[in-house]
């Protein structure tokens, strides 16, 4: 028995189909990262404790293992540094969507990826949306080359005047500005590439058996995270896949996932009890399934994520708000009531 950051693993794990050792690591590694992700506000012992878990559970697995571990860190919010460097130093094929998506990394991560990376690495990080000024300084120092450099360095020794390979200084400087705005504008680029080609993906077998072991426990959490990370969505739109107690929106979900046609019966039958009630020669899941088509399935979860990718909407302020502005138009007809509503509120939790 396992314990990785409060979650108990058993040997239960052999009954995904009794996987080898390799595969084994596999599915550790990703219950480790899912067990990750649940922490809204992980403390600084979380954070230490996955860092140490993490790197040889990491260094043990598969490359896919791999990639789909950097890709669901990728969307996660906390990441430790040491974490954070093991993954930006890997491969580029595994390290694309965490450098070019991943919002907790530093900028002294990044910086130093840049410089003890490839031109690969360099590139994935241009991709990024608001780079910072000592990132875009790296990526310009890595495009910039050797003859260009040397001047910009002090008590380098060498001098301007009389080197018919230097540029002037003031020539160096527009070359790092034109530098600057062609990364940004590939910043940009990258962005909108991004959101126009939001779609669905096949679900990887790791993603398939934690899901239904998650499904099968009844971890609606777990769940929810580990779907998130197959869609690469948010876990607010998953939340809200899973809300849908009818069961289309999840059984659409997995449609466009390609799961497996008898695993997406029970997993459904699993998270809303009532479908398994039996109509006619088959259940109400098999009923719900056996409704929906493959490709509007597709089309309607990629809709769904690029909703999910596109700007967030702003706060909804309700009608009774209390910062909602004057309507002329409208009279106040209990003014003592509100006034105390909203006293009323200022004071909730105050002792």
């Amino acid at each position: 028995m396992l314990c990785v950051l409060g979650y108990v693993v058993t040997n239960r794990f052999r009954e995904l189909e009794r996987p080898q050792t390799g595969r084994l690591k596999d599915v550790v590694l990703m219950a480790t990262v899912t067990g990750f992700e649940s922490l809204r506000l992980p403390g600084r012992s979380d954070m230490k404790q996955f860092a140490e878990l993490f790197e040889p559970l990491f260094l043990g697995s598969s490359n896919e293992a791999r990639r789909q571990a950097a890709a669901a860190l990728s969307q996660c919010p906390h990441v430790p540094e040491p974490v954070a460097l093991l993954i930006g130093s890997m491969p580029i094929s595994i390290a694309a969507a965490f450098l070019t998506r991943a919002k907790a990394i530093s900028d002294r991560v990044l910086v130093s990826v840049i410089r003890h990376q490839g031109p690969a690495h360099a590139n994935a990080i241009a991709r990024r949306e608001n780079l910072s000024p000592s990132v875009i300084d790296a990526l310009v120092e890595h495009h910039q080359p050797p003859h260009l450099a040397a001047p910009l360095h002090e008590g380098g020794g060498r001098s301007l005047e009389g080197d018919p390979q230097t540029q002037a200084p003031v020539a160096v400087a527009d070359r790092e500005e034109k530098l600057r705005a062609e990364i940004k504008a590939l910043a940009r680029a990258g962005s909108q590439e991004r959101s126009d080609t939001a779609r669905v993906q096949p679900i990887g077998e790791l993603h398939c058996a934690l899901l239904v072991r998650f499904a099968r426990n009844g971890e609606t959490t777990l769940f929810s995270t580990a779907l998130a990370d197959a869609l690469g969505a948010s876990r607010a739109l998953t939340d809200r896949i899973l809300l849908d107690v009818s069961g289309q929106q999840l059984a659409a979900t997995l449609a466009a996932l390609a799961f497996p046609a008898g695993e997406e019966r029970r997993v459904i039958e699993a998270l809303y009890p009532h479908l398994s009630e039996r109509i006619g020669g088959g259940s109400r899941a098999e009923a719900v399934i056996g409704s929906l088509d493959r490709q509007a399935s597709s089309e309607r979860v990629a809709s769904w994520l690029r909703a999910d990718a596109g700007p967030k909407p702003t706060r909804h302020e309700g009608l009774l708000a209390e910062n909602r502005p004057a309507d002329p138009r409208r009279h106040e007809a209990h003014p003592s009531t509100q006034s105390k509503s909203a006293h009323a509120k200022l004071g909730f939790g105050r002792r």
